[in-house]
Order: C-alpha cells, then sequence, then structure tokens
C-alpha cells in the first residue's frame, strides 16, 4: 500500500516549475531569463515593425534582442503541439540564451528530468543564427552536432528547428545576416555559339536593352515633399523634352555586343575584360547625365551604381570605356554613351535580375542637396545564358524538408529493420497452421520475436505504443486533424500502421502478443520462471472474469480527463509502466521504477497480469476486436466438453470453460493451436489415434472383426 501511495504522490509532483506551470505566465518567464544572461539591461523595448522582437538596451546602448519563438515557428512536436522558447541574441547575431518556457511533451512532464532539456538548449548559447545544427552525428566545417536527450529523440529534434529556424528568421529579418531567400543561384554561363544580326527594335522588344523614361513632371512628383519650394524653382527653369531617356544593356552576350558595338570593337571589349567581369552599355539622351562630373574630381560616378542581390556596386573612372560608334541598325543618337565594366570581386550574376540605378540630385539650399534614386531593372533573356544545375548536398536538400522527413531520414535503419519484423509477423500469421504443427520451430520463433520486440522494437527504437497515441489521436480527430503529428515519430506512425491493420484483420490479440515490448518482457520472465519451475498460480475463472472489467474503467477515466486536461490524463497514464520499463530502461525516481518493477516481478508467478487487469491501451484494443474479419484459432466439438485441456494450459486464461476463446483477452501466442494439431497431447486425437491403432491391429484378433464391422 505505500508503495502505491509514494507512486501517487510522484505524479502529482512530479512535474518541475519550468514548463507548463509557466504557460500563461511567459513575459515573467522571458524577463528571467533576459535579466540572467544580460543583468545590465535597464530598458526593453518592442521592435518598431516586429514587436514581437524586444530591443535590449543598457546605458543608451543596443546590447541584443529576445524574442519567443512561438510568435515565429509553430513546429508541432510529439504531443501535436509547438514548443515556445525564449532566445536572446547580441547585435551580431549570437544566441546569448535559449530556454523552453513552455511544451506539452508527455515524456518530459512525467519522465525525463526537465533539467535534461535545459542542458540540451545550453548547448546552443554561442552559436550563431545562421549555422546549421543538427542533432546527434559528428559535426563538420558546414554544421555543428549538439548531443541529444536519450528517450526524447524527437521532442529535441522539435526544439533544434524551433530555435535554429526562428533564430535565423529574426536575425535575417533584423539584417544581422543574410536570409536564405537572397541566397544566390549558381553563376549563369553566357552562350557564345552562333551569331544572328539583329536591329535595334529587335533587341529592344526582346529586352536585351532597357529604357528608362524620366519626364519633368515625373522628377517634379519625385521631389514634391523636398523643402523650400524647389519644386517650383525648378519648373520655372526646365526645358522642353525629357529629363534623361535612358538606356541599358548587357554587351558580353554575343547577339548583344556584336549588333551594338560592332566585330571589332566588340571583339577588343572582351579581350579587356578578365575572368569574371562584365560589360554594361549606357546610352542617354536629355538634361541630365548620368556621368555628371563628380568623377572627374573624386574617380567615382555618383549618379549610377548596380544592384543585385542587395549589394550595390559604383563604378571609378577605370572601370569606364567611352563609345563612340555603335552600329546598330535602326539605332538613335545618342548625345551620351559609355561602357562600364563590373569587376570580379562583385560576384555579378548576368542570369539573374539587377538594376541600374540612377540618382538624381536637386539643390534646396546653398549647401544643402536632396536626392532620389531611379530604378532600371534588367534581366538578360533566357537565350543568351544557361545555368548549371545548383551543386545541393545532401544535408541542404534535407534541411529543406519538413521536420517529419528529417526524423524519416535519420532513422532508416530502424524504418527497414521494423519492416521486415512486420514482414516475419505476417509470415507467422499466415503461415500458423504449417508452424504450429512444428512445436520446436515453433517455441523457437516464438522466443527470438519477443526478444526483437523487446529489445528492438522497444529498448532500442522506443517503439512502446502507449493509451497517450489513442488519446492524442482522438483530440487531434475533434480539434483538427494533421498528418505532421503523427508522421513526426516514424516507428510510433509505422506500428500503429500495422496495428491498425491487424486489429481490423484479427483483433488486439497480435500486437498484444507479439509487437508489445512490455508484454514482450513480461512474457520472458515469466518464460524463465517455468524453466526454474516456479510455481504458478491462476485465479478462478469467475473472479478472473470480473477483473478485465478494471482496464475498461482506466481507460474510461483516461478519457474522460483527457477531456478537460490532456496534460492530467498523460500524468494519470503513468499506470502504464511502459515509459519507466521500456523507453528510460527504468532510468527514473524510485517509485515509478518500484511501480514497473513490481509489476514485471508478478510474472514470475502468473502470465501477463498487468495486461489482463489494468491495461487502458489493450482495452481501447480489444474495443474493436468484436469486428475483426478472421477467426482463425481453430476448436474442435470437444472443446469445453468434454476436453478443458487448452483452457487449463492458456496463461491468459483467454479460453472460457465453455471451450470458446475470447478474442478480446486472447494474446495470439497459439499455444492452444500447437495442441491442436498435436496428437500426443490433444486428447480428441490421442482418442483418434489409438482408436486407429486398433484398427491396424484388428486383423491380428479375428474374434473383434465384427465388432469393427459393426462399428
Amino acid at each position: 500500500m505505500w508503495l502505491l501511495l509514494a507512486f501517487v504522490l510522484a505524479l502529482i509532483d512530479v512535474q518541475p516549475a519550468r514548463a507548463e506551470d509557466l504557460s500563461g505566465l511567459e513575459p515573467v518567464a522571458q524577463r528571467l531569463v533576459i535579466q540572467e544572461v544580460l543583468p545590465t539591461v535597464e530598458e526593453v523595448r518592442p521592435r518598431d515593425g516586429n514587436r514581437s522582437v524586444l530591443e535590449l538596451y543598457g546605458q543608451d546602448q543596443l546590447l541584443g534582442y529576445a524574442y519567443q519563438t512561438l510568435d515565429f515557428v509553430q513546429t508541432p512536436a510529439y504531443s501535436g503541439k509547438p514548443i515556445n522558447a525564449v532566445v536572446v541574441l547580441d547585435t551580431e547575431a549570437n544566441l546569448l540564451a535559449a530556454t523552453v518556457i513552455e511544451h506539452h511533451e508527455p515524456i518530459l512532464l512525467v519522465g525525463i528530468p526537465e533539467q535534461r532539456l535545459h542542458d540540451f538548449t545550453d548547448q546552443y548559447i554561442g552559436l550563431a543564427a545562421d549555422q546549421r545544427v543538427t542533432v546527434g552525428g559528428s559535426g563538420s566545417q558546414s554544421r555543428v552536432a549538439v548531443d541529444g536527450v536519450s528517450g526524447a529523440t524527437v521532442t529535441v529534434m522539435v526544439v533544434n528547428e524551433v530555435l535554429m529556424r526562428s533564430a535565423h528568421k529574426v536575425a535575417a529579418n533584423l539584417g544581422l545576416i543574410a536570409d536564405h531567400g537572397q541566397q544566390r543561384p549558381p553563376m549563369a554561363e553566357i552562350g557564345h555559339s552562333g551569331f544572328q544580326p539583329k536591329s535595334w527594335q529587335t533587341l529592344t522588344g526582346e529586352g536585351s536593352i532597357r529604357r528608362l523614361h524620366l519626364s519633368q513632371q515625373q522628377v517634379d512628383d519625385a521631389f514634391a515633399d523636398s523643402a523650400g519650394g524647389e519644386r517650383q524653382r525648378a519648373r520655372q527653369g526646365r526645358q522642353d523634352g525629357p529629363v534623361i531617356d535612358l538606356y541599358t544593356a548587357y554587351l558580353n552576350a554575343p547577339d548583344i555586343g556584336r549588333n551594338l558595338l560592332g566585330e571589332r570593337q566588340y571583339e577588343w571589349l572582351m579581350s579587356e575584360l578578365q575572368e569574371g567581369e562584365h560589360a554594361i552599355a549606357v546610352l542617354a539622351n536629355g538634361q541630365y547625365s548620368f556621368k555628371g562630373s563628380g568623377y572627374v574630381r573624386g574617380g567615382i560616378f555618383d549618379r549610377i551604381q548596380i544592384r543585385q542581390f542587395g549589394d550595390t556596386f559604383n563604378f571609378r573612372d577605370l572601370d569606364h570605356y567611352r563609345l563612340s560608334d555603335v552600329y546598330a541598325e535602326g539605332m538613335p543618337r545618342f548625345g551620351e554613351m559609355a561602357i562600364f565594366i563590373v569587376r570580379q570581386q562583385y560576384q555579378f550574376d548576368s542570369g539573374s535580375e539587377w538594376t541600374l540605378e540612377l540618382t538624381v540630385k536637386r539643390q534646396t539650399g546653398p549647401l544643402d542637396s536632396e536626392f532620389r534614386v531611379f530604378p532600371l531593372s534588367y534581366q538578360l533573356p533566357d537565350q543568351y545564358y544557361q545555368r548549371p544545375e545548383p551543386a545541393v548536398s545532401e544535408a541542404d536538400t534535407l534541411a529543406e524538408q519538413p521536420m517529419w522527413v528529417q526524423v524519416w531520414y535519420q532513422r532508416q535503419f530502424q524504418i527497414a529493420a521494423l519492416g521486415v519484423g512486420i514482414v516475419v509477423l505476417l509470415f507467422i500469421l499466415f503461415f500458423q497452421d504449417w508452424l504450429v504443427q512444428r512445436r520446436r520451430l515453433m517455441r523457437y520463433i516464438r522466443q527470438g520475436f519477443l526478444i526483437y520486440t523487446l529489445v528492438f522494437i522497444g529498448w532500442y527504437a522506443l517503439g512502446q505504443l502507449s493509451i497517450v497515441n489513442v488519446l492524442t489521436f482522438v483530440h487531434s480527430v475533434i480539434d483538427g486533424f494533421s498528418w505532421q503529428t503523427f508522421l513526426i515519430d516514424p516507428m510510433l506512425f509505422l506500428l500503429w500502421t500495422a496495428v491498425a491493420g491487424i486489429v481490423l484483420l484479427w483483433g488486439r490479440a497480435v500486437y498484444c502478443g507479439w509487437l508489445c515490448p512490455f508484454g514482450a518482457l513480461q512474457e520472458l520472465v515469466n518464460e524463465v520462471a517455468l524453466k526454474l519451475k516456479v510455481p504458478q498460480f491462476n485465479l478462478p475463472f469467475a473472479v478472473h472474469e470480473r477483473l478485465w472489467a478494471i482496464k475498461y474503467l482506466v481507460l474510461l477515466v483516461l478519457f474522460g480527463v483527457s477531456l478537460e486536461s490532456m496534460a492530467t490524463a498523460e500524468k494519470l497514464a503513468e499506470v502504464e509502466p511502459f515509459k519507466t520499463a521500456i523507453t528510460l530502461h527504468f532510468d527514473r525516481s524510485w517509485p515509478f521504477v518500484t511501480y514497473a518493477l513490481l509489476l514485471v516481478g508478478v510474472n514470475v508467478f502468473t502470465r501477463k497480469a498487468f495486461c489482463r487487469y489494468l491495461c487502458p491501451l489493450g482495452a481501447a484494443l480489444a474495443l474493436p476486436t468484436r469486428f475483426r474479419i478472421f477467426d482463425w484459432l481453430k476448436r474442435r466439438r470437444e472443446c469445453g466438453n468434454p476436453c478443458r485441456r487448452c483452457e487449463k494450459e492458456c496463461e491468459v486464461q483467454a479460453i472460457h470453460p465453455d471451450g470458446t476463446i475470447n478474442y478480446m483477452e486472447c494474446h495470439y501466442c497459439l499455444d492452444c493451436q500447437v495442441t491442436y494439431f498435436n496428437d500426443h497431447k490433444c486428447p480428441p486425437l490421442i482418442t483418434k489415434r489409438r482408436g486407429r491403432r486398433r484398427g491396424q491391429n484388428a486383423p491380428d484378433r479375428p474374434e473383434q472383426i465384427p465388432a469393427v464391422q459393426l462399428d
């Protein structure tokens, strides 16, 4: 009794103060994290334009930023609900703190100590927001590896994605790092095969030459809000015609460069260019000069620049060539023409869109002036370049996939091994009549599969199903179903998929008898006890039959509680010792370990008492068993009356005194089928075998022949 009391007290007081206790107190938790990592912070201001990000100031200096991950990333975790953490970044996008303040993970609510999760997130301190981080494995130059938490692999993988995705998103929004969306594609390669003469009209029509036409009205409108009545003064001094009529073209492409410059001038220009350099023609008419006079004094053309991928390229006098001769048919005359060279260091990509920005200046006072920028976008037509396929590494490809795909990829071996196990089990089921007639082989197969279930499915792959999974599924159907919630753990998803099919075909029995790790542990303990000839005890069938109801009552209570509070139901679900004995390998506080060992130890004297009387998962799977398709466990007319051998030998007491098998309580061990086909053990078969033997001996005893004939 005192053990049960200690276990209940442990359930009540097991939750540390830094998980669900903070739900609804996130601002308080956030302030505590900020004060712990940056004690010199004096003022916290919501950032203009994104109030989810807090700017942290101390002594009028910006010290860093803080935010909650739930405002930026809502990846569902194992529980189906997102995890919320507080992250603090410094002004160089390095993580100063990463602390989980709210989660609903069953394994952490009651199971793994909360400190293990905080030890895990502490590994992120000092990492840059744009680093690639993986859980487990070994690091490399392109990624950092952090240690996981045994028993909570899926949870910590979700925490990793939440922390790093949110950190990258926030840091990119703050301009501290480059956004992944602005990453450059592979450099385009200009095609040099063939040459086709083209007129000025053709080149402009296909987009090889782009135009920026600025009227006086457009310029005046751009300066409409300037000071000092500048707009009126500009109107008084303006002349007729456009301010500027500007054209630009990319000259490295042969069809464009040769048609504009002519063969000789084009070849000369290409010989001047170094590898990775690009030539751009700028031609204009109008009142405004795109060159200006600044380059004469300072060597820099201050009226035009190139922008691509967020970077700007200015031209110096050494990047400028005069252009006097042009040869394109139908080309208008221009008052100002020039060739500008984009140098190697800018890593200009000719196949990606770029912008020529023209800066127009106006005086607003004797020493003051204002500027307006007018962009001209340019995209080289597709026919002039090829782009090689991007060299994407396997890790890069995987990082772009949804979270569940990454988890499945990392657990390929476990998935394959589980698939093999399920195929073997299906072979056993479909060929059970052949196997049970080979008693010794069947015993070895049965015991070997139980060891596989316990060691691989349970202790290694952590594939122990639980009533919590059933409750989560029911609530997801009610609240909004999402495949991602269930795909996040491939072992549980595949097991539940297999169980769904198995329950439909054979009922609950196959899972409980073959695929449940804790059930396998109980049965193996009982097998060892039988080998050691430990006396076995079973309750009278009338008592046993009434105790079945307990597990259905436990299921009903858990379901009712879950409607009010799923977190409370998850705690009460500790009536299942699965988490202690299988998931955590008995590495828990003593009340849980004692409870689990007690349930395992009972199997020394009787088989699977927990499964028969307490297991809510077994009760949930038993309910749809009535609708199974197959009844492959064979019975004889003599079963129950007069023969009751199988009833007495059934360790889980699933055979009624009348000889019928209760599929809602059966564990499909196939022992009764071994007896069914054994003519040295099954009483009806023994009688038939002896009858055949007497019939074979009848000719040696003539006096009995008439009696045999009468029969």
